[in-house]
């Protein structure tokens, strides 16, 4: 079993570990841009664009299904994909939880990028599974760009900023941008009140990972033996995990694997030190 994941980042980690979890044995092949980081800002046109190549660079692997982790590409690009390249290669994009948030009752916020928070896709999503709930959108700008650099201070502003803006009754928060699912913890840290209860985080990883291995009829398999491969690809390159990656767990995990190369790469240079292999440029 091979599945494929792409973003324009590291933003695809979180799927990519919950892949990992549920099927130790399943390769997978990440692919990212971060040549044309970030998409947010571009275009609908350019990160379909942007999408499209990406998600060409992960198709010349011959997975089994493409997950799209990303929630701007889903929003923008997701039809373009499966034009392109269903029915051989199922797509599965990511949606915010807003469904399964608001089906526990109220008040929920909803983090996601300045330019999702107050969209139309973000309106609809609201409207259809809102269940009459009390939801506030909280934009987060910077977020993404710190996690995606792995800039702790950064982090943690971005963090304390978006965390003034949510209000202090919240009992869940959707994670509507799939690089806030690698900082969740300390998301959760930044909004928990004293004797409140528990507040709950509803990301998608989780949710996006078992939705492919459905959409190929396979199974969870959590207890198989661990020996799916990894490749990367950057920007259509071949190559390894970036550094920023192994600062977070998601990244950690992964990097356990053992490392594959793309088609028609030349011989793989042997494993650094900190346990990633590195493909040998062409």
């Amino acid at each position: 079993m091979k599945i494929a994941l792409m973003d324009s980042g590291t933003g695809l980690l979180a799927a990519a570990a919950a892949m990992r979890r549920l099927r130790p044995d399943a390769d997978l092949v990440l692919s990212s841009d971060p040549d044309g980081m970030p998409w947010g800002p571009r275009t609908p046109e350019d990160v379909t664009a942007h999408a499209l190549a990406v998600a060409r660079s992960a198709a010349a692997h011959r997975p089994d299904a493409l997950i799209v982790a990303c929630n701007t590409a889903s929003v923008h690009a997701l039809p373009a994909l499966r034009a392109e390249l269903e029915p051989e290669v199922p797509v599965i994009g990511t949606v915010p939880a807003i469904k399964p948030a608001t089906a526990g009752g109220g008040p929920v916020a909803i983090w996601a990028t300045p330019a999702t928070t107050g969209s139309p896709y973000q309106r609809d999503l609201i409207e259809r599974f809102g269940h009459g709930v009390e939801v506030t959108g909280v934009p987060c700008p910077g977020l993404a760009d710190a996690v995606q650099a792995a800039d702790e201070a950064a982090i943690d502003d971005a963090i304390a900023a978006a965390a003034a803006r949510t209000p202090r009754d919240v009992r869940s928060v959707v994670l509507g941008c799939t690089h806030y699912e690698l900082v969740a913890e300390r998301i959760r840290a930044a909004l928990q009140q004293p004797g409140a209860p528990a507040l709950v985080l509803h990301g998608s990883a989780e949710a996006v990972a078992a939705q492919a291995l459905r959409r190929i009829g396979a199974e969870p398999a959590p207890a198989a033996a661990p020996t799916g491969a990894l490749s990367v690809i950057l920007s259509g390159r071949p190559g390894g995990l970036p550094a920023e990656a192994l600062t977070f767990a998601e990244g950690r995990l992964l990097a356990a694997s053992r490392t594959d190369l793309a088609p028609g790469t030349p011989a793989e240079r042997p494993a650094r030190a900190d346990g990633v292999a590195t493909a040998a440029r062409r």
